[in-house]
């Protein structure tokens, strides 16, 4: 049956639009994530809290989000309700923490607890949001859709350094307006957004398989990319704005520091997650994956020479890492749905982002500690070792695990020369894993002998 065009460009329409709105909420949703790290300098004047103070507002944040990541995928919550207004449910309430923050917290008491709901209600939009995405995106090209998804929380995630940023607001005032654009996202999520026809289907947890994914060769080399990924990530978003403010280039950079943050880190990290799913799809998900960390790991290392630039050197040097460090982001996952059993991809994915943002609290904590020791120039050299060894785990990768996704290749409409290149690539691939393993002769080449009774 010959399907007619015109109904073919209408749902690729409703594609386009349910992607961009899910892209929106994501934004929107995700302001309110790091907006109370935006303001810890304001803090620390009302408040006098200290350096960890500060750290732990931060780090409440992701432990919630890996305590609600977690609740969630054991309880089936995308699976029992719908996405959309799972969505929309946290975003909301993510929203409302954080005006609880703003109007009610006076303390550290408070703040811990308030900060660490919002990280559990944060689990509700992030994960989600990259689930229904998926829904409305075919295979083919599903890495440049994550790649959207990812560039969205980075705009999300950087937008109160840009609120902060544009003039000399009051703390409350930063975080009601990073709440205000939540209640938009939860709005936009029940209103516009809906479940796509590619919607995953509910897939078996199965605890013990956290642990033994680690014995199969595929996902523990995704996981080591991705947790390099991790260590690096949070913790220069969190940190990059003290590092800049500590740099000789700080009473010359264009603009307010809060303004350059968000161009480099959030605009250029939006860019790169754009390039980094159109590698992902175009040249496979671990050489795609291991570029972004080798350059990344490389700004680690030249950081302190960039400290002590001029702002014209320090600005580019930050837009360059800002764009390497998330470009990955969403290969990891979309890797080890292609390389895990099958049966338990949630339990796998529920597993890699928990133990991923645990990771962060770590790295966000060791920074500043480094900084009081040696100073803000060299501070950044100890997540160097993060992409390091992601990327030697994303090479041994492409090496060696041909991944599910390249088998089904054979399956997909593509371009003939595309498609026969790409079979090659599996080929050789498989070739290199099984090495000892000769080929047989087909069925038409030999006999078949006649067993002995």
């Amino acid at each position: 049956m010959i399907q007619d065009p015109r109904v073919d460009e209408e749902q690729g329409a409703t594609a386009r639009r349910q992607r961009a709105a899910i892209a929106a909420v994501q934004v929107l949703g995700l302001a309110v994530w790091f907006s109370v790290s935006a303001v810890v300098p304001a803090l620390r004047e009302d408040w006098g809290i200290s350096t960890a103070g500060g750290v732990w507002l931060t780090g409440a944040t992701q432990l919630g989000f890996v305590v609600g990541a977690v609740a969630s995928a054991a309880l089936n919550l995308a699976d029992r309700f719908p996405a959309h207004r799972l969505l929309a449910a946290g975003a909301a309430a993510a929203a409302m923490c954080t005006v609880g923050f703003a109007l009610l917290v006076d303390g550290m008491g408070a703040a811990i607890p308030v900060r660490f709901l919002t990280g559990v209600c944060l689990a509700g939009v992030y994960p989600v949001g990259m689930k229904l995405m998926v829904s409305w995106a075919p295979s083919s090209n599903r890495g440049l859709a994550l790649g959207v998804l990812i560039g969205a929380l980075t705009l999300g995630s950087i937008t109160p350094q840009l609120i902060g940023g544009v003039g000399d607001l009051p703390w409350p005032t930063v975080l009601l307006i990073a709440s205000g654009l939540g209640v938009l996202g939860a709005l936009v999520a029940v209103l516009v957004v809906r479940p796509g026809p590619h919607l995953p289907t509910a897939q078996t947890l199965r605890p013990r398989y956290a642990v033994t994914m680690f014995t199969e060769r595929g996902p523990l080399l995704t996981n080591l990319g991705y947790f390099g990924h991790m260590w690096e990530l949070y913790a220069l978003w969190v940190w990059v704005p003290v590092f800049l403010a500590s740099s000789p280039a700080a009473a010359f950079l264009p603009g307010s520091i809060g303004l350059v943050v968000f161009v480099t880190m959030g605009v250029c990290g939006a860019i790169g997650c754009l390039l980094g799913g159109w590698g992902a799809d175009r040249f496979g998900r671990p050489r795609a994956a291991a570029t972004a960390l080798v350059v990344s790991g490389t700004c680690c290392v030249l950081s302190p020479l960039a400290f002590g630039a001029g702002a014209l050197l320090l600005v580019p040097f930050c837009a360059v890492w800002g764009a390497s460090v998330i470009a990955d982001s969403g290969v990891f996952s979309t890797s080890l749905s292609e390389t895990a059993d099958p049966r338990f991809i949630g339990t796998a994915l529920t597993a890699q982002t928990a133990l991923g943002f645990a990771l962060t609290v770590v790295s966000i904590q060791v920074v500043p500690m480094i900084a009081d020791g040696i100073g803000w120039r060299y501070a950044f050299l100890v997540l160097a070792p993060g992409p390091a060894l992601g990327a030697l785990a994303m090479r041994a990768l492409d090496a060696s695990v041909p991944l599910r996704a390249d088998a089904e290749l054979v399956d997909r409409p593509e371009e003939p020369k595309l498609k026969e290149s790409r079979q090659r690539n599996l080929a050789s691939a498989r070739r290199r894993v099984m090495p000892h393993r000769r080929q047989r002769p087909s069925m038409d080449d030999r006999e078949c002998p006649r067993m002995p009774r």
